[in-house]
Order: C-alpha cells, then sequence, then structure tokens
C-alpha cells in the first residue's frame, strides 16, 4: 500500500482459535522499519483472524498519511 508493505501474521492459540498480528514495514536496506502490532481478540479460524489484521493494518497507514 504505497510505501507501506502490510503483511498479517495470525498464530495458532493453545485453545485452536487464532490470534491477529500484522506486519507494518516501510523502506529498504539498513533505513527499513518494521512494526508489529498484536491484538488482544481471538477468531474462529486463520482466515478470519488475517482479515481483521490486514483491516487493522490500513486503518493505521491511513491514519498516518
Amino acid at each position: 500500500m504505497g510505501k507501506y508493505r502490510i503483511a498479517a501474521c495470525p498464530r495458532q492459540l493453545a485453545g485452536g482459535q487464532f490470534a491477529a498480528q500484522v506486519s507494518i514495514a516501510s523502506g529498504r536496506g539498513s533505513a527499513s522499519t518494521d512494526r508489529v502490532m498484536r491484538f488482544h481478540d481471538e477468531f474462529p479460524t486463520h482466515a478470519a483472524a488475517a482479515h481483521y489484521a490486514i483491516a487493522q493494518g490500513i486503518d493505521w497507514v491511513h491514519a498516518t498519511t
């Protein structure tokens, strides 16, 4: 999304639910940065957690630019 690369990184929790995480990276080489956000909500599927993470990443980019 523009100069940002957004990637969902859902992870499975012990109880079978999924936690949402998103990585928002920008820049290249030694000037690169990567912000990782983890969310407390739990989701029933990997896809639901990924969808939520991407939406939150997009919202963060819009709020920042």
